[in-house]
C-alpha cells in the first residue's frame, strides 16, 4: 500500500480514525455512519413532500385555494424536483458526490425557511420551487453515493435505508401535522432541523471511492475505501476491480445512447415511472381530502393518514430485510399483484357514489392494503435498482435521467389525481392504477434483472456481455 493513501487514511477527519487498522466490528460502525448520514437526506425528502397532506387543509382555508390551486402548491416541489434531479447528475459527476451533498443540504435549509415565511399562494409555490430543487437533487445522489461505498453483500439494505428514511420522514410529518394542526408555517420551517444535521454530518464522511477512480484519483480511492472498510489491503484490491472493469473516463449524455448502457437505463426508468404512476403518491399526498370528502372528519382523515404513515414505515422495514433475501426482483413479482388486488377493492368501495357506513372503513382496510403491498415493493426498490444498475462512467447523468423520470410521473399523478376523481370517479381513477400496476408486473418480469449478492462492477459486465435482462441470462 502507498504511502499517499496511508497519509490520506490518517489525516481525513472521521469519528472513528485509529492509529492503526480498524477492527471490522468498528469498521462496521463506521459503515452505519455513513450510510446514516446519507439517509438523513431521505428524511428529508420524505418530510418535505409529506408534511403538504396535513398542512394543505389548512393552507386551502387561509389562501382560499381552488382544486387547481391546491393541486399546485402540492406539485411546486415536484416541478422543483424534475430541474434539481436533472441538474444534480452532470455536478455530482464533476464536483464530486460529497460536494453536492452540502450543497444540496443548505439549499434544504434556505427552502425551508422561505416555505415558512411565505406570504400568499403565489410565493409558496415558488418557495416549494425552490425546496424541491433540494428535494430532487437528493434522490439522485444520495442512492448513488451509499451504493458506491456499501459492500455487495449488503448493498441493497442499506441502500434501501433511504426509501426508510422517506417513509420515516412522511410518518414525521402526519404526526407533526397531527399534533400541531392550524400551524402550517411551523410544519415547513421544522424541516431545517435535519437539513442542518446533514450538513454537519456529511462535513465528516470520505468522497466516494469510485467517483475518485473515474476521477483517475486511486491513491485517494484507496484511501477513501480504507476508511470505510478498515482494510487498506482489501481496498486497494477492490479499488484495482473498479479500475479494471471501468476503463472510461466520465461519460458524455451520449454515451447514455450506447447500445449496451440502454437495458439499465431502461430498467432505471421504467420503475421510476411504473412506481408514480401506479398511484402510490396519489394516496399519500391527498389521503386526508380523499377521506374527508368521503365523509370522515378533519381530525379523523388526519389521523387515517398517520395509519398510511405506519403502513408504509413498516413495510419499508419488511422490504429493507428481504431485499437482500428474496432479492429485488422476487419482492416486485410477489407484491405487485397484491397492489392490483388492494387497489381492486379500493375503487369498488366507490361504486355508487362516496361510500356510507361499514363501507367507509373498507376504503380505509383497502388504502393501507395498498399502501403496504405498493410502498413495501416498488417504493423500496426504485432507488436502489437505479443505483445499481446504471455503468459508473455514466452513473450520475443516468441516476439524473432516471429521477427526472421519477419527478415527472410524480408530477402527472399530483396534478391530475383530485381532477380524475372528479372526471372519472374514485373507482375509475383507482381502477386506472389498478391497471397501470398490471403492466408494472410485466414489465418487472421482462426487463427487471436481479441483482441481489452482486458486485455493481459484475452487473456493469452484464451489461456488456448482453445477459443483462433476465431472458438473455436464461
Amino acid at each position: 500500500m502507498d504511502t499517499a493513501a496511508q497519509d490520506h487514511v490518517t489525516q481525513e477527519p472521521g469519528p472513528l480514525d485509529t492509529a492503526g487498522p480498524r477492527t471490522a466490528a468498528k469498521s462496521g460502525r463506521f459503515m452505519l455512519f455513513v450510510v446514516a448520514v446519507a439517509a438523513l437526506g431521505g428524511m428529508l425528502f420524505g418530510y418535505d413532500t409529506g408534511i403538504i397532506s396535513s398542512a394543505l387543509l389548512d393552507i386551502t382555508a387561509d389562501f382560499g385555494l381552488s382544486t387547481f390551486g391546491q393541486q399546485l402548491v402540492t406539485s411546486a416541489i415536484l416541478i422543483g424536483g424534475i430541474v434539481g434531479a436533472l441538474g444534480s447528475g452532470p455536478v455530482s459527476d464533476r464536483l464530486g458526490r460529497r460536494r453536492t451533498v452540502l450543497g444540496v443540504a443548505v439549499l434544504f435549509v434556505i427552502g425551508a425557511v422561505s416555505t415558512s415565511l411565505a406570504p400568499g399562494a403565489a410565493s409558496l409555490v415558488g418557495t416549494r420551487f425552490v425546496l424541491g430543487l433540494a428535494v430532487g437533487a437528493i434522490t439522485q445522489i444520495l442512492p448513488v453515493y451509499i451504493a458506491e461505498v456499501a459492500p455487495a453483500e449488503r448493498r441493497g439494505s442499506l441502500v434501501v435505508l433511504f426509501q426508510l428514511m422517506i417513509a420515516g420522514g412522511q410518518l414525521i410529518s402526519y404526526l407533526i401535522g397531527y399534533g400541531i394542526q392550524g400551524h402550517w408555517r411551523w410544519m415547513f420551517a421544522l424541516a431545517v432541523v435535519p437539513g442542518v444535521v446533514l450538513f454537519t454530518g456529511m462535513l465528516r464522511l470520505p468522497e466516494s471511492p469510485r467517483w475518485l477512480v473515474v476521477q483517475g484519483r486511486h491513491d485517494e480511492a484507496r484511501g477513501a475505501l480504507g476508511r470505510i472498510r478498515g482494510d487498506l489491503d482489501a481496498a486497494a484490491r477492490e479499488v484495482d476491480e473498479i479500475a479494471s472493469v471501468n476503463q472510461e473516463n466520465r461519460g458524455s449524455w451520449t454515451d447514455l445512447r450506447a447500445r449496451w448502457v440502454r437495458p439499465a437505463l431502461t430498467a432505471a426508468v421504467g420503475i421510476s415511472v411504473l412506481c408514480q404512476l401506479t398511484g402510490i403518491n396519489a394516496v399519500i399526498y391527498y389521503a386526508p381530502t380523499i377521506l374527508t370528502d368521503s365523509g370522515f372528519g378533519k381530525s379523523a382523515s388526519i389521523m387515517a393518514s398517520i395509519g398510511v404513515g405506519v403502513v408504509l414505515l413498516a413495510m419499508t422495514v419488511v422490504g429493507t430485510f428481504l431485499v437482500d433475501r428474496a432479492g429485488r426482483r422476487k419482492l416486485l413479482l410477489l407484491f405487485i399483484p397484491a397492489s392490483v388486488v388492494a387497489l381492486g377493492v379500493l375503487g369498488a368501495a366507490f361504486l355508487g357514489g362516496d361510500p356510507t357506513g361499514g363501507m367507509r372503513w373498507v376504503v380505509v382496510i383497502a388504502m393501507l392494503a395498498y399502501i403496504a403491498f405498493n410502498g413495501g415493493s416498488l417504493s423500496v426498490v426504485i432507488w436502489l435498482l437505479n443505483s445499481e444498475v446504471i455503468p459508473l462512467s455514466v452513473r450520475g447523468k443516468g441516476t439524473g435521467i432516471a429521477s427526472v423520470s421519477m419527478w415527472m410521473s410524480d408530477l402527472l399523478v399530483s396534478l391530475t389525481a383530485l381532477s380524475l376523481i372528479g372526471a372519472i370517479g374514485a373507482s375509475g381513477t383507482f381502477w386506472l392504477y389498478g391497471a397501470i400496476s398490471v403492466f408494472a408486473f410485466f414489465f418487472v418480469l421482462r426487463c427487471v434483472p436481479e441483482t441481489k449478492g452482486r458486485t455493481l462492477e459484475q452487473i456493469e459486465a452484464s451489461l456488456r456481455d448482453d445477459t443483462f435482462r433476465p431472458y438473455a441470462a436464461k
